[in-house]
């Protein structure tokens, strides 16, 4: 005797499950030719119309059923589109005097299917039905709570003992990540299964046809006469709702001592996400019509489930490109900082989750975090220039591009590399330690299997019973969402960082001190103006190739921008100024010709927060305007109108006519950020810019508070103390690290940079807030493990956000523009107080004696 091959599970892949030849007995099947004659029929079939098989065969259907069920059901085939479309319809009757049907309709290889099953004589509303189940699952906060609650509406609708959400990962196998379950029978929630239980061409048919359902596992096949056709094919019944069950999987179910079962598939971009996968412990049979609400459920939740998915998606990627902006706006004004792995490694981990960063270029390496060994590096730097050039390469088990991997698998498991140069030579990898990690799996996914009662092909696992594997040498797979968040990253450092050349350097160096000197000569009542110069100096940073004394020109003329808003809000006190003049003074500064910039509004006045803002992305707009716009041409005009909305809110529209025609930009530089953001970060209002052919057009919305009719605020003027001297010559990098800071600040631009400063001393994590509100949400949703408060919000303060730190226990400071003039209430006196602008050194001494470090020195000490 010869021994039979030892198989397991992929076997089931040999399982011809879609032409099995049988239906299930709740219902009958026929057949028809393309003009409509009985072909087929199920063997039960004179159960439910009277007319046994033999008296059907070569009849047309018209000499069966009522001329008008054939009527309408010729209606009902006609309105059948796509290759897997199934029409139903409910409650109909076929034959006069044999009662009313719910029945199905396909085309299964040019033959019409119709099945039909007792209609249950349910007329409920689905519509208002599948409604409310959609709007408990709309209000679900997070996807786990989503879902449980598809999971829950599910058994709600059709009553099975346990209802499970099953996730398909990336190599096939399944998780249940949700559950509602009758009590008393023990829960599947967190348990795996291997890829090899829902085979390929069953994954195939979950894909084109939503629903099976399996009504009881004990029921008898009913065979479809005859077996084949006159070229000897069976019956395909991929689409069929009565489509019999493969012994294999019978057998399956009956091992877990499931009576019946119902999967629902959910689709997500086309592909099978997963399934509601329904089990009973005893026969059950959901009615035609609630199988079908079921389905359009599951559809719902698709759509829901991918939307969801998507926002999160782009969230991210949104977030990773501010960061990139960041990276960019830091390496362009000091390129050193790309010999700091610390510093590279901190800022990309931000984007993109990695437990150690190594850095190659020109045959030098640097390491920043948990990496590999420098021998193990260079193996792999070796074998990334065998993959595709140019381009990121993702594992999560690099032991499969480099042979004995699993050496330094707790150290590196799996890593993402971008390529830094043309060619491929130069890297920056990221690397994630091994995912060592117990997967619950529901019965041993490797057990193989003996000969069983269905033959050489395949006796299910007896045992499901939690079964557990370590799974080693693996870490998290990089998504697709980081992979294409690299690629952005790779972007910015090719054509930007490793561009600079020494010559750009030292041009930089020069335009720093043409900055310093800029700043030394503004007024002294400036210091909070100074942080945000800062700012724009660090974000203004040069696009590849642009020639330094453009950078200048764009620096100056932003500073000029804030000079004159300066100049306006303290004229004769530090207080509201005309928006007329603000527009006048950029005007004069761009356009010669008076009647180029009209102006249409009552006059106005703003604070001077909000006028410092306004100066800045007016000062934008126009100096967009002159090199791309309106006024780039004779014949163009700007006409800028404002009033005041029911609740006090000035609304400002800014409106460019005669220009060239308008594209939206390909890259967005620092000026359109600030024109974006500036308003809403800075003053809590909104902004919205379009980018019509006929010319640009923009709307800006400033909250009431930021506005007056007369000047009305008066009192002492505020000074401001002369900014402090000198520079540390070594701060460390290490200052705050594995600290997570928050930054109370309402300035964007000063926010960035104090995000930028606390980065640099070894954060590592950044939050940050603009409000009162934001900041308390924050210390909720995550504590932060020391903070930075600017004293004042606005025309708020930052005082509640400073007592619930102290409930905390949570270290912080305040920082302030007004210097001596900020007295702090009685039970903060003792609070650390930093001036504005903020200064590396300053900050990094303060922070260190917060915490216990050694006091550092800087050479104003």
């Amino acid at each position: 005797m010869v021994n039979p091959e030892t198989v397991d599970l992929t076997n089931c892949d040999r399982e011809p499950i879609h032409i099995l030849g049988a239906i299930q007995p709740i219902g009958f099947l026929i057949a028809l030719t393309s003009d409509w004659l009985i072909a087929r029929v199920s063997a039960n079939v004179a159960d439910f119309i009277g007319r046994s098989p033999d008296a059907l065969f070569g009849q047309p259907l018209d000499t069966v059923f009522s001329k008008r069920a054939v009527h309408n059901l010729r209606n009902r085939a006609a309105m059948l589109r796509g290759a897997d479309a199934v029409e139903r319809v409910f409650d109909y009757e076929l034959v006069d005097g044999s009662g009313t049907f719910d029945v199905a309709i396909h085309i299964s290889a040019g033959q019409i299917v119709i099945e039909g099953e007792p209609a249950s004589g349910e007329h409920g509303d689905a519509t208002g039905m599948v409604r409310s189940m959609i709007t408990r699952l709309d209000q679900a906060g997070d996807f786990d709570a989503f879902y449980k609650e598809g999971a829950r509406q599910i058994r709600a609708l059709i009553g099975f003992d346990r209802v499970m959400v099953y996730r398909f990962a990336a190599d096939g196998h399944g998780e249940v990540v949700a559950e509602a379950v009758r009590a008393g029978i023990g829960r599947f929630m967190g348990l795996h299964y291997p890829a090899s239980d829902i085979p390929a061409q069953a994954r195939e048919l979950y894909r084109r046809n939503l629903l099976r359902v399996i009504t009881d596992v004990n029921a008898p096949a009913v065979p479809v006469l005859p077996q084949r056709d006159e070229n000897g094919r069976p019956l395909d019944l991929s689409l069929s709702v009565l489509r019999s069950v493969s012994p294999i999987h019978i057998e399956y179910l009956k091992n877990m001592g499931v009576g019946a079962s119902l999967s629902i598939s959910i689709i997500v971009e086309g592909r099978l996400w997963g399934l509601f996968a329904c089990h009973h412990y005893s026969p059950r049979c959901p009615t035609f019509e609630r199988r079908s609400v079921a389905e359009l459920f599951s559809q719902m939740f698709s759509m829901r489930l991918e939307s969801r998915e998507r926002q999160e998606t782009v969230e991210y990627e949104r977030r990773a490109r501010d960061i990139s902006d960041q990276l960019l706006g830091a390496v362009a004004s000091d390129e050193t900082l790309l010999k700091d792995p610390d510093w590279l490694g901190d800022i990309l981990t931000h984007a993109i989750q990695a437990d150690g960063v190594g850095v190659w270029i020109g045959g030098k390496h640097a390491f920043s975090g948990t990496t590999p060994s420098l021998d193990d590096f260079r193996r792999i730097v070796r074998a990334l220039n065998g993959t595709a050039a140019g381009k990121v390469f993702a594992t999560d088990h690099i032991g499969s591009i480099v042979p004995g991997a699993e050496a330094f698998a707790s150290q590196a498991a799996g890593l993402l590399a971008i390529p830094i140069s043309r060619s491929p030579r130069d890297y920056v990898v990221l690397f994630r330690r091994e995912l060592i990690h117990s997967v619950r799996w529901a019965g041993d996914p490797h057990k193989p299997v003996e000969y069983g009662p269905n033959g050489p092909r395949l006796t299910p696992r007896e045992s499901f019973a939690e079964w557990k594997e370590l799974v080693e040498g693996h870490s998290r797979p990089f998504t697709a969402s980081e992979k294409r968040v690299a690629e952005t990253l790779r972007a910015t450092l090719i054509e930007v960082v490793l561009r600079l050349a020494d010559e750009a350097s030292a041009e930089r160096q020069q335009s720093s001190a043409r900055q310093e000197l800029l700043i030394a000569e503004l007024n002294h009542r400036v210091r909070n103006i100074l942080g945000v110069i800062r700012g724009l100096i660090r974000q203004s940073q040069p696009a590849a190739g642009e020639d330094m004394s453009d950078f200048v020109k764009v620096v100056d003329g932003r500073i000029h921008a804030l000079a004159r808003a300066h100049n306006q809000i303290t004229d004769d006190h530090w207080g509201p100024a005309p928006l007329q003049a603000l527009i006048d003074a950029e005007a004069a500064a761009f356009v010669s010709e008076q009647d180029r910039i009209v102006t249409e509004g009552e006059p106005i006045l703003l604070n001077p927060q909000a006028y410092s803002t306004m100066a800045l992305v007016v000062h934008e707009l126009v100096t967009n305007s002159t090199k791309y716009g309106a006024l780039s041409t004779l014949a163009g005009r700007v006409t800028i109108g404002w009033h005041r909305n029911a609740k006090g809110d000035l609304n400002l529209e800014w409106r460019e006519a005669g220009g060239p025609t308008v594209a939206a930009p390909t890259r967005k530089g620092f000026g359109t950020t600030i024109i974006d953001r500036s308003v809403p970060y800075d003053l809590g209002g909104k902004a919205h810019v379009d980018y019509v052919p006929s010319g640009v057009q923009a709307t800006f919305c400033i909250p009431a508070r930021h506005v007056s009719e007369a000047r009305s605020i008066t009192g002492q003027p505020i000074t401001y103390p002369r900014p402090e001297a000198g520079h540390s010559q070594a701060i460390p990098t290490s200052v705050l690290d594995g600290h997570h800071v928050l930054v109370v600040e309402d300035s964007l631009i000063i926010a960035l940079d104090a995000e930028d400063i606390v980065s640099r001393l070894g954060a590592s994590t950044v939050a940050t807030a603009a409000t009162l509100e934001a900041a308390l949400e924050s210390i909720e949703a995550a504590p932060p493990t020391i903070a930075m408060l600017d004293i004042n919000l606005g025309d708020r303060n930052s005082y509640p956000v400073a007592d619930r730190l102290m409930e905390l226990n949570v270290p912080f400071l305040f920082a302030t523009g007004y210097g001596e003039q900020a007295v702090l209430p009685m039970e903060h006196r003792g609070r650390p107080v930093i001036q504005k602008p903020y200064v590396l050194e300053k900050v990094a001494r303060v922070l260190a004696a917060m915490i216990g470090l050694p006091a550092l020195s800087t050479p104003q000490d």
